[in-house]
């Protein structure tokens, strides 16, 4: 359960710098209906930041199936992301 955690804060980053919005607060149901600003091209930044904070590689098609913010850090966690 800690790495989902570390995950999480980490996610958390990625989108305050992405949005340029301090004050985003993820959690496992945040999903791109709750962040007006999430469009496409945030989206591939957001796998882009993903790719080089975790060390991992992304399948932008997976990754635009999920439902929310829970179903990446689940995802990251089974491939292995580093923290």
């Amino acid at each position: 359960m800690e790495k989902n955690k570390e995950i999480l804060l980490s996610l958390t980053s990625i989108f305050r710098i992405v949005f340029d919005d301090k004050n985003i607060k993820l959690d496992k149901n945040t999903s791109a209906d709750d962040i007006e600003e999430w469009d496409s091209l945030s989206q591939i930044k957001i796998i882009l930041a993903c790719e080089k904070k975790f060390s991992v590689r992304l399948n932008p098609r997976e990754v635009n199936g999920f439902e929310n913010i829970g179903d990446m850090v689940d995802h990251l966690v089974s491939i292995g992301a580093k923290t």
